[in-house]
C-alpha cells in the first residue's frame, strides 16, 4: 500500500508540481469536414474553407491529432497545467471555427455626416474631424459597406477572431460612442449608457 501511495506522488515528494487537468482543457475538438489540422513541432496549422490559421505552442502544452479530432495535453506542473491546457484548448477551437464557418463583427457610425467608404483595400471615415480618418484594412479580413446603409454600416469577416476583434476595436476607438447623444462608432447591438446634459438639471439652483 505504501509503495502504491508513493507511486502516485511526483518523483521529488511534491504533489502540488504534479499536473492538472482543466475540465474544459481536456474535451477534444472535433474537426469539422473540410478541416484539416497539423501539428509540427511547437506550431499547429489550420485549414478550412474560410482560410488557413497557424499559432505557435507554447512548449508547456502538447497537441494531439488523433482521427479528426485534436487533443490537448499540458506538461506544466502545478495550476498553471491546467490554465494553460485550457487557454490553448480555446485559443485552437477558436481558430478551427474561424477557418471552418468564419467570424463577423458589424460596426455603426451614430452621428450626422458620419460615414464611411471603402476604396481599394482602405476605409476612409468621416467621423465630424476636420480630415478624413483612413484605416488600412488587415490582411486576411473583408470589409464590405451594406448598399441601404449609406455608408453608416461597416461589416467585418474573417476568419481570425483575433484580428477581427483587435480590428473592430482599433475603428471603434477612433470616435468612441460618447455619453451625450450617443455620437460615434459602436458595435452593433451595443448598449451605449447616456447622460444627461444641463438642460436635464433645469430648475435646481
Amino acid at each position: 500500500m505504501e509503495a502504491q501511495a508513493n507511486a502516485a506522488q511526483p518523483a521529488n515528494g511534491d504533489s502540488r508540481l504534479a499536473p492538472k487537468t482543466s475540465r474544459v482543457g481536456k474535451r477534444p475538438i472535433d474537426l469539422p469536414k473540410g478541416v484539416t489540422a497539423t501539428v509540427n513541432g511547437r506550431k499547429i496549422d489550420v485549414k478550412g474553407p474560410k482560410g488557413q490559421l497557424s499559432r505557435a505552442i507554447t512548449d508547456k502544452v502538447d497537441i494531439k491529432l488523433e482521427g479528426s479530432k485534436l487533443h490537448v495535453s499540458s506538461v506544466a506542473p502545478g495550476r498553471d497545467a491546467s490554465r494553460l491546457q485550457g487557454l490553448t484548448r480555446a485559443l485552437v477551437a477558436a481558430m478551427v471555427k474561424g477557418v471552418a464557418e468564419g467570424y463577423e463583427r458589424t460596426l455603426e457610425l451614430k452621428g450626422t455626416g458620419y460615414r464611411v467608404e471603402l476604396k481599394g483595400t482602405t476605409l476612409n471615415f468621416a467621423l465630424g474631424f476636420s480630415h478624413p480618418v483612413t484605416f488600412p484594412v488587415p490582411t486576411g479580413l473583408t470589409a464590405t459597406i451594406p448598399a441601404d446603409s449609406k455608408g453608416t454600416v461597416l461589416v467585418l469577416t474573417g476568419a481570425d477572431k483575433e484580428l477581427i476583434g483587435q480590428t473592430a476595436a482599433t475603428i471603434r476607438g477612433f470616435r468612441p460612442p460618447e455619453p451625450y447623444g450617443g455620437k460615434g462608432v459602436r458595435y452593433r447591438g451595443e448598449r451605449v449608457r447616456e447622460k444627461a446634459g444641463k438642460a436635464g438639471k433645469g430648475g435646481k439652483k
